[in-house]
């Protein structure tokens, strides 16, 4: 598919070649038809999917931190990309300019932004009437010395927005400069935003922020008529002559129909590729000459190998000698709010990044072996083994070879010229199975903090490695366990401590099978599948490749055989591979060095990597098996339809080693797979940046699109800030992906690494989620859009919500797995009733084969919607979720609302309405009584019902102002801030959050018993004793039950209360075992006869962590005669990640309903 550019090119150049007449430029009604063309339909999806969101993103922290908003905008067309932002954000603009040059465009936006009777205005809240200057944004001679461009005399701007693209503003980077110069004085400063299609630098100015949206489309009706209007509005001119423009005109009509590619979805529209960027400025753009005085240029090469990373064209490329230089590129980024890219072995292709400063760590290429008892002087071990430091600058070539020299070796990549960035985020290599992937050999390093500019030492660091100034971090262990497989994310690495191996000698074999046709194929997959993942040692890997050479499709496997032995390998070791492929075509024994030249892509296939003279792109998955049918025929596909003749499939071995480490034991989360399938897209380098290019990448996503489903993961190293690595960026650490989000939002909390493997926004502060539950038919889509109605619209201060399915990730796997219909699946009742049964075996199958696979999908959705206040899932089936999950978003308050409807209302939902996915048209809601059956099944205990049996949604509003707006009251924040956090108490490591605290605080006691007693959700009156256990629970169960005015029941240490008493045994508290090392056992009592048998009783402790001490509370109120029915728990502060709610079920308390006013993680 041409890009706009490309077609620009080409209608001039057909112009030049055809014509010598002079060019006029277009009318403003010329210009306003090609725009209209360009901004229909799914040009619009770009502002939609890109340039809105990335605004509103970009300017929320400006705007929120200001009363009143100055803004400009250049080139605004018809309407102001302003006017599009959220409601909140629109209100704060009070100052509004425009330099729009078209009349009509002027006209209208003029018209659009004025309000009259019927409508509001776009900007509601302008102090005077737009300021619409019908002219362009020209250059002044002299930009310091005052500016007269049109606007007010000495107006300065909060915001400066380049709309549509800067075509026909040269030199691009003047322009810029001078907007920055009609920004707000510091300290506050302002911001300068361009969008822009198709790459844009600007010379020497350093961004704040860039992004980029590679997938736009403009779709063009393919008629003459419209093609008439839109090939001059790209071309930029018409010709002058009539009759010459005529002719040009059907000439422009062919080059667009040439270029404009075809569709099966869209038969009568020419589509082409309309990538956009955003850059964002600040008064610091001009700032970088601050750090080249400090620190060294890169002289001469770039040294990076990436194709892709060498057309981006960084602000600068910065190569620091010495450590300092490192932390004074750290501390320049910090103090001017910019952003920094790492160049290590110069694979990644967003190493380097357009218009930042990337940091280029070639100088530390020094390789240090040294025994442990070099490094530990307490040599308590006989057989002290080896460690190898390697600085950040080295290759895998170099730590090999001078590994190898001294017979050890340290399983890295499969390639000499990776470098760090590939071990720090995994690396596989043919020593995987047996020794692990690279990253498990990390333990420890040397990296320069991105928070403070320090020095940190994590793990094992040789003390003649320690650079000067260096310490060990309060959070080394998190540090550590997160450069083991995210390493890139978190600092700037200075060096690895590796722990060393002895060096293996390999045999090599290879084999190459033409395939006659698909179904030998996908059997010689299957057979292949099974074999290496049951029969082979770990000492021996397979790795295969499907490709097409000769016009047929081939299979090609090589099998490496690593041995300590000092014996030379004569002949192979026989292995029952031969069965299956034959005899091997050759065979070879070779030390750790000369692996580097057996890479059958590289020495077999299309002469040698197509002669060493192709540029490539690939992004690596991992699948448990490719002999299942649906994997191995999307395989197959792949390579048939690849677009250009070197495209392959490197299907490389997993298991053994690489699984023995638990998923959480590193950062590294994709642990359960046995093959890694690295999709790669070759073409000739001669044609980086062309069509050929940008086919051969969509094709790789293409594929691992198709793949995802199917995967138990992707592969992080390959990742980077472009939009179609957000899909793999969700399956790329496992379930480690919220602690990663909360360890970068901690260790890099200004983003300076931000263009690194993306992992998730940590997630904001006490965010609510509610999980909607209910049998099909009950409304619960249509309830959900009304709760989240209700918390945007009725809340005290702006809230954001969503809702969304999370069965849909179901029913996508399904699609691809099945071949279903996707969109009929999502919105067709019908359909999707067809497939129920299917969908829920499959899913069944998926959860067998990955247990954690519904812990996987929650927490996709979750990370999803990081930005909202509120989050609404439907479609969850999972039982007591709140117990089983709420550890998994432990910063998170997590609810379940279980939606009731009779048999009746839902069988008539379901004949008429959208069922599950009902929120088009279902109009019920309200409360009734008539449906106990779906939730007395259960054997837990929601944490609300919502009786839904009635017509309209008053009764769903009435229920959301009744128990869910309370939750974003301020004095739950008040309490919440009442609640200190103590470093390192009662042990080194642990945050120790004083919940007694509260009561000690002026009106902290009576605010904590009012927000008990009004949050409870049953009826005090109906209450008959609170209970409570020493010695916290005391404090605030006293303080509530004379406030309610019902009995206090005290549960003590045995021995304290007189007899007759109930006892039971209750472990160490949490907090007691944490600070003792008491494991130690105590016996409770409690009183008979104060409580009498039935009782309606209200437990209240201070904190719900392990489960232990309620547990204890609730046998001893069991042996009272109190039923489990007739309980409630309040608790003041909950910590999810100790899985408290769980123990609860596990003993049998399940069905009792528990409430807590906060909700903290850690201790």
């Amino acid at each position: 598919m041409a890009t706009l550019d490309s077609l620009n090119e080409a209608l001039r150049e057909k112009a030049k070649a055809r014509a010598s007449s002079p060019k006029q430029p277009l009318s403003d009604i010329q210009y306003s038809a090609g725009f209209d063309i360009l901004v229909r339909g799914s040009g619009w999806m770009t502002y939609q999917d890109f340039i809105i969101p990335q605004l509103s993103q970009l300017l929320t922290p400006l705007f929120n931190s200001r009363i009143r908003i100055s803004a400009l905008e250049i080139g605004p067309g018809p309407k102001s990309l302003l006017g599009y932002l959220p409601s909140h954000l629109r209100r704060k603009i009070r100052k509004y300019t425009a330099f729009e040059p078209n009349g009509l465009f002027a006209t209208r936006l003029e018209q659009w932004l004025c309000s009259n009777s019927m409508t509001e205005s776009p900007l509601p809240c302008l102090e005077n009437s737009p300021n619409i200057c019908r002219n362009s944004f020209v250059l002044q001679d002299n930009i310091g010395s005052g500016i007269s461009t049109g606007t007010r005399d000495g107006e300065k701007y909060d915001i400066i927005l380049f709309c549509h693209s800067m075509y026909g503003m040269m030199p691009k980077h003047r322009f810029v400069e001078q907007a920055l110069e009609m920004l707000v004085e510091r300290p506050h400063g302002g911001m300068v935003v361009v969008f822009h299609r198709n790459a844009l630098y600007l010379d020497g100015l350093v961004c704040h922020r860039t992004a980029s949206f590679p997938t736009g489309v403009v779709s063009v009706a393919n008629d003459d008529e419209v093609l008439d209007c839109f090939a001059p509005f790209v071309a930029g001119f018409i010709m002058q002559d009539v009759d010459l423009d005529k002719a040009m005109r059907v000439e422009w009509r062919k080059v667009c129909r040439a270029l404009g590619r075809r569709e099966e979805a869209q038969p009568e529209h020419l589509l082409f590729s309309s990538p956009n960027v955003m850059v964002a400025f600040t008064q610091h753009a001009t700032t970088l000459p601050e750090l080249t005085a400090q620190v060294p240029l890169v002289v001469g090469d770039k040294t990076v190998k990436n194709r892709e990373a060498r057309l981006h064209r960084p602000a600068s490329i910065i190569r620091p000698t010495e450590v300092r230089h490192v932390q004074q590129c750290v501390r320049w980024a910090l103090k001017h709010g910019v952003g920094l890219t790492v160049i290590g072995g110069g694979h990644s292709g967003h190493c380097l990044w357009p218009n930042v400063v990337s940091v280029n760590m070639g100088a530390f290429d020094q390789v240090h072996i040294l025994t442990a008892w070099e490094e530990d002087e307490r040599k308590s071990d006989s057989n002290p083994g080896y460690l190898v430091v390697a600085e950040s600058g080295c290759k895998t070539g170099d730590i090999v070879t001078k590994t190898m020299a001294a017979g050890l070796t340290v399983p890295l990549g499969a390639r000499p010229s990776v470098g760090a960035g590939l071990w720090l985020q995994g690396g596989i290599g043919h020593l995987a199975r047996l020794h692990g992937l690279a990253c498990d050999a990390i333990v420890g390093a040397v990296v320069v903090s991105v928070d403070s500019g320090q020095i940190l030492c994590v793990g094992r660091v040789p003390s003649q490695h320690w650079p000067v100034g260096a310490v060990r971090p309060e959070n080394e262990n998190d540090l550590l366990w997160a450069i083991k497989g995210a390493g890139t994310n978190f600092g700037v690495i200075i060096s690895i401590t590796f722990k060393a191996y002895t060096a293996s000698t390999y045999s090599i074999r290879n084999w190459v099978v033409p395939l006659s046709d698909n179904l030998e194929a996908r059997f010689k997959l299957s057979d292949f599948d099974k074999f290496v993942t049951s029969k082979l040692p770990r000492n021996f890997s397979a790795d295969a490749y499907l490709y097409w050479d000769n016009d047929e499709l081939h299979l090609g496997v090589t099998m490496f055989e690593s041995s300590t032995s000092s014996l030379t390998f004569g002949m192979p070791t026989p292995t029952p591979i031969g069965t299956i492929l034959g005899p091997e075509d050759n065979f070879k024994s070779v030390d750790s060095v000369g692996l580097f030249d057996t890479e059958m892509y590289m020495i077999g296939m299309h002469g040698g990597h197509g002669g060493g003279k192709t540029s490539s792109f690939k992004r690596c998955l991992f699948l448990k098996s490719i002999g299942a049918v649906n994997v191995a025929n999307i395989l197959v596909a792949a390579v048939e339809t690849r677009p250009s003749p070197h495209c392959y499939l490197h299907l490389l071995q997993g298991g053994g080693a690489v699984g023995d480490v638990a998923a959480d034991a590193t950062a590294f989360g994709c642990r359960d797979w046995n093959f890694a399938c690295v999709v790669t897209g070759v073409w000739p380098r001669d044609q980086d940046g062309t069509e050929a290019a940008r086919a051969a990448v969509r094709w790789v996503y293409n594929v691992a699109g198709d793949l995802l489903p199917l995967s138990s993961g992707a592969y992080g190293a390959d990742l980077g800030p472009d939009p179609r690595d957000a899909a793999l960026a969700a399956k790329a650490f496992g379930l480690n992906r919220p602690r990663l989000a909360r360890l970068k939002h901690s260790l890099d909390p200004h983003n300076v690494l931000a263009y690194a493997s993306p992992l998730p926004k940590a997630l904001m502060e006490q965010k609510l989620i509610i999980l909607v539950t209910g049998e099909s038919g009950a409304g619960k889509d249509y309830c959900a859009d009304v709760w989240v109605s209700m918390m945007t619209t009725c809340t005290h201060k702006s809230l954001t919500a969503q809702a969304v399915s999370i069965s849909d990730t179901t029913k996508r796997e399904y699609a691809a797995a099945t071949g279903a219909d996707l969109n009929r699946l999502l919105w067709d009742r019908a359909y999707k009733e067809q497939h129920r049964q299917a969908l829920t075996t499959f899913f069944q199958g998926r959860v067998r084969q990955r247990p954690r696979l519904p812990e996987e999908h929650f927490l996709n959705v979750v990370y999803g919607a990081a930005d909202v206040d509120v989050l609404l899932i439907t479609g969850m089936r999972d039982e007591a979720p709140v117990a089983a999950l709420s550890h998994l978003v432990p910063d998170s308050r997590l609810l379940e609302i279980r939606v009731k409807a009779s048999e009746e209302r839902r069988q008539i939902r379901r004949g008429h309405y959208g069922g599950d996915d009902d929120r088009a048209n279902n109009k019920d809601s309200k409360g009734s009584n008539n449906s106990e059956s779906n939730t007395t099944a259960l054997d837990y205990r929601p944490s609300l019902i919502f009786d839904n049996d009635t017509t309209g949604n008053e009764a769903a509003k009435r229920f959301a102002e009744h128990y869910l707006l309370p939750f974003a009251h301020e004095d739950l924040q008040r309490l919440a801030r009442m609640v200190s956090q103590v470093p390192d108490f009662p042990r080194l490591g642990i945050g120790f959050r004083h919940v007694l605290g509260i009561s000690q605080q002026p009106g902290g006691l009576a605010l904590c018993t009012s927000l008990l007693q009004i949050h409870f959700t049953n009826d005090w009156a109906k209450v008959d004793a609170v209970a409570c256990c020493e010695a916290g629970s005391f404090v605030y169960a006293s303080a509530l039950a004379l406030r309610v005015d019902v009995p206090l029941v005290l549960i003590r240490e045995a021995g304290k209360l007189p007899p007759p008493t109930f006892s039971v045994i209750k472990p160490s508290s949490h907090i007691s075992s944490l600070a003792f090392n008491n494991s130690k056992e105590k016996r409770f009592e409690m009183e008979r006869g104060v409580v009498p048998r039935g009782a309606s009783v209200v437990v209240v402790d201070d904190v719900l962590s392990t489960g232990e001490t309620l547990c204890a509370v609730l046998e001893l109120l069991d042996e009272a005669g109190i039923n489990a029915e007739d309980v409630s728990i309040m608790v003041v502060a909950e910590f999810p990640v100790h899985r408290g709610r769980e123990l609860l079920r596990q003993r049998g308390f399940g069905r009792i309903n528990i409430q807590s006013l906060l909700i903290f993680s850690g201790a």
